[in-house]
């Protein structure tokens, strides 16, 4: 599976940005998905997560009210909406994929696909 970030750049503090994650190849498979960030000199670090059949939602407390995350199974692709961005969301965003139905969780190790991540700047 093959999954590439879109949506990324720069916005200033407040604004908003709609990020895409495409996914292709092996995707007949049922994938929860994750979005993680990872600012400069810090740990990548769990976003949100949806999962594949009820699509079901959990976001870290950092962005919960601020982000959605979303999926159109149809078209292989996941969303993630951020709105009243902040300096402190500027990192790279990637996306990942982990196989089944189950929630994927929040753990990076977990997942078995990652995308080469797309660069967001919140400018104050």
């Amino acid at each position: 599976v093959q999954l590439v970030e879109s949506g990324g750049g720069l916005v200033q503090s407040g604004g908003s940005l709609r990020l895409s994650c495409a996914a292709s190849g092996r995707t007949f498979s049922p994938y929860g998905m994750g979005w993680f960030r990872q600012a400069p000199g810090k740990e990548r670090e769990f976003v949100a997560t949806i999962t594949w059949s009820r699509g079901t939602t959990s976001y870290a407390d950092s962005v919960k009210g601020r982000f959605t995350i979303s999926r159109d199974n149809a078209k292989n692709t996941v969303y993630l909406q951020m709105n009243s961005l902040n300096p402190e969301d500027t990192a790279v965003y990637y996306c990942a994929a982990r196989v089944g139905n189950a929630d994927p969780g929040t753990t990076r190790s977990a997942y078995d696909y990652w995308g080469q991540g797309t660069q967001v700047t919140v400018s104050s």
